[in-house]
């Protein structure tokens, strides 16, 4: 049985290998591919998966999104973690390390 993950801002996220982050061309979109599955984003989930590379923190991704959006980075933060912890539980983000 699989743990489930819990995630925290000392996480650092990464895509399963049968997972995919990628740029549709023809529908000019951003998605995540799974094994038949298909997921349409939102450009905020977009702003934030573009920042997942299996080397940051959740906290440094909040951090530069804060930066980046001049945005209260406790507010990022809680929203990254929630958005990755939709994700986690459905396959798609998983621990790196």
């Amino acid at each position: 049985m699989t743990d489930i993950l819990k995630i925290n801002e000392n996480i650092i996220p990464k895509f399963p290998k049968h997972v995919k982050f990628r740029f549709n061309k023809a529908r000019k979109e951003w998605v995540i591919l799974a094994p038949e599955r298909l997921v349409k984003l939102d450009p905020i989930a977009v702003e934030i998966l573009q920042l997942v590379d299996g080397e940051k923190t959740v906290k440094i991704i909040a951090s530069e999104l804060s930066k980046k959006f001049n945005a209260p980075e406790e507010t990022i933060l809680t929203d990254v973690k929630e958005m990755l912890q939709d994700l986690s539980d459905k396959g798609f983000i998983q621990e790196n390390g």
